[in-house]
């Protein structure tokens, strides 16, 4: 005799929201001597979270049905499970932690009747990102947390939020931490703040700019060669974005920001050198140079131009336009060196 079982019925938005809720807050009660119970749950509530993904972004062969899509959205913001899907990635597993940085992407971009649920309810929780931040910490997770705060961050108000977050101070840690790829997936987050919204990182820096450039000072005269690097480089972007020519008006007319950038001009890799020379020169053409720049200059013209002469990018399509620039910045040098200056 066969037995034919009817296959479960599909959860609705609403009954899938709960089950997930349920299964997260059930990790609450579960303490780590109960193993069997606490698989058991890990695995409900993993098995609640591939259900979402696959409602949220299809399963291969149905395609998402976007009613059920938006319903299954607001429900997870009505319910908290926003919250709870944060606060749980440290105890799910690998491939949970995956689909749910696969949901997350998915949830902050849709919109319910031309509102983001999920971008305003973060906005009501912006507890929640600072804990994004601070996952850093933990290299189990640090790459999965990185990801979901980058795609808070391509929101303003969630950029603005953790640009004024004491927390974004970490990165100036977390952007040299031991372990390379959590460090480069820090960076990535770093860079990604102070590139991806210009006026924001305007208003930053003119507010905290002395303390923020004592920090990143620290970065450009790090022991390690990728943190130099990629500092130099940010540096550069940063600066000479429209919003911030204030911010670099008053950078170039600082004689400690001038010793910085000439001694990694001095590095011995040439990428940091050349990194160098595209913020040495702004320093330079400065028609409103202080005199302690160009007094520094007048002092070392011969070495500078000795060490610009030797200077040049590989052969491509910015080796004119290097070769000029430098030309007209070794002028410059000589035509200070050869001013009264008075020390």
């Amino acid at each position: 005799m066969s037995f034919f079982f009817k296959p479960s019925k599909p959860k609705t938005p609403q009954e899938l929201v709960k089950a997930i809720k349920d299964s997260l807050v059930a990790l609450d009660s579960i303490t780590v001597a109960e193993v069997k119970a606490l698989e058991k749950a890990l695995e409900e509530a993993e098995k609640n979270i591939v259900m979402m993904k696959a409602m949220l972004s299809g399963d291969g062969e149905v395609e998402p049905n976007p009613d059920q899509v938006s319903q299954l959205t607001l429900e997870i913001c009505k319910e908290d499970v926003l919250a709870l899907l944060v606060h749980k990635m440290p105890v799910l597993g690998w491939e949970a932690r995956k689909d749910l940085v696969h949901c997350w992407s998915i949830l902050l971009r849709q919109t319910v009747g031309a509102v983001c649920c999920c971008v305003q309810y973060l906005e009501s929780h912006c507890e929640l990102l600072d804990f994004l931040v601070v996952c850093y910490d933990n290299k189990d997770i640090a790459l999965n947390c990185g990801t979901m705060l980058r795609d808070c961050i391509k929101f303003p108000m969630l950029a603005k939020y953790v640009i004024d977050s004491p927390s974004f101070l970490l990165f100036f840690k977390y952007v040299e931490l031991p372990n390379f790829d959590v460090a480069s997936d820090a960076f990535s987050t770093f860079k990604d703040l102070l590139t991806k919204h210009g006026t924001l990182v305007s208003q930053y820096l003119t507010g905290h700019y002395d303390e923020f450039f004592g920090l990143y000072e620290k970065l450009l005269t790090s022991a390690n060669y990728v943190t130099r690097r990629q500092s130099l480089k940010l540096l550069s972007e940063f600066l000479l974005e429209p919003p911030n020519s204030h911010i670099m008006k008053r950078y170039i007319t600082e004689v400690k920001h001038f010793t910085v950038i000439m001694t990694l001009l001095r590095d011995s890799s040439k990428n940091i050198q050349i990194s160098a020379f595209h913020i040495f020169k702004v320093f330079v053409a400065n028609p409103n140079k202080p005199m302690e720049i160009k007094l520094i200059l007048a002092k070392n013209h011969e070495r500078l131009l000795e060490l610009l002469s030797n200077l040049s990018v590989a052969k491509g399509s910015d080796d004119d336009q290097f070769e000029e620039e430098k030309e007209l910045i070794m002028k410059e040098i000589e035509r200070v060196s050869r001013l009264p200056l008075n020390a």
